[in-house]
């Protein structure tokens, strides 16, 4: 089988069961579930980060896994830890688009560049665990905004992977990742846009607010490009052309995070701000 069908049927036969577990568990046993997913990823980013040694990789796993659960102690007393961390993480991804600017930034193995790179991890995983567990425990609808931030980053990625491949041409970041194109981000925008506008009424939204909810998911998709090119800056600078072989036709389990990992805390935000 080629690896683009290997590709297309694993991510159809993941999606019913990730739209079930969001839109139907209760917000702990989502966010506990998340919590493994997200520890499982930065697994995967410990390599990319240049350490090799089992002992100290678990090691910074175990101690993320720590934050999270001391983050969610602290959300049963209130959301001001979640809502500080989802902060901290929409402002990160700023710093990202930098890092990508500079995209020769940590790249030599060193003892403090594979410190950077660590701290990167945990500052993508650690704020949307916060932002997905905010925003699906934040009001009886609050399991639908939450399907509809991870379906924005599933729609970008599904909207410009058919574009690219039908019209790529142009490159939108060759020296990071040389398979994407500008006609495949543009692909993502359309099928974002068309997301929006049906799930205006599923939302809870009123049509007046169509307006926002597309400024603040054209806005989000954005950042679901950044988040994938993230990753793919690391895979170069550590050489890897996966991060592991767990998912049939990926690049491995952050192949499947990086664009959520951005898209969540950016999109909790916005909505907050914008009082969606």
């Amino acid at each position: 089988m080629s690896p683009k069908k290997t590709r297309i049927i694993t991510a159809l036969l993941m999606a019913p069961v990730a739209i079930a577990a969001v839109y139907y568990l209760p917000t702990p046993y989502l966010a506990a579930a998340v919590a493994a997913i997200v520890l499982a990823g930065l697994w995967e980013w410990s390599a990319l980060a240049g350490l090799t040694e089992n002992i100290p990789r678990s090691l910074y796993v175990a101690g993320n896994a720590l934050m999270i659960l001391a983050l969610a102690w602290g959300s049963g007393r209130g959301l001001f830890g979640l809502k500080l961390i989802s902060l901290i993480g929409a402002v990160w991804w700023l710093f990202v688009c930098l890092w990508l600017w500079r995209f020769e930034f940590a790249r030599k193995d060193t003892s403090l560049n594979r410190s950077i790179k660590l701290l990167a991890g945990s500052f993508c995983v650690i704020p949307a665990w916060c932002a997905l567990a905010w925003l699906h425990g934040s009001s009886t609808i609050g399991p639908r905004w939450a399907l509809f931030a991870v379906a924005i980053a599933w729609a970008a990625d599904t909207g410009a992977y058919f574009a690219g491949v039908r019209y790529g041409k142009t490159k939108l970041a060759p020296r990071i990742s040389p398979g994407k194109s500008w006609e495949g981000v543009f692909g993502g925008v359309a099928a974002i846009l068309l997301l929006a506008v049906a799930a205006t009424p599923w939302l809870g939204l009123f049509w007046s607010e169509l307006g926002w909810l597309l400024l603040l998911t054209l806005v989000t998709m954005i950042f679901s490009v950044v988040g994938d090119l993230f990753e793919s800056l690391m895979k170069r600078h550590s050489g890897y052309k996966d991060s592991s072989a767990l998912i049939p036709g990926h690049g491995g389990l952050m192949d499947r995070l990086d664009s959520l990992l951005a898209v969540l805390p950016i999109f909790v935000i916005g909505k907050s701000w914008l009082d969606l």
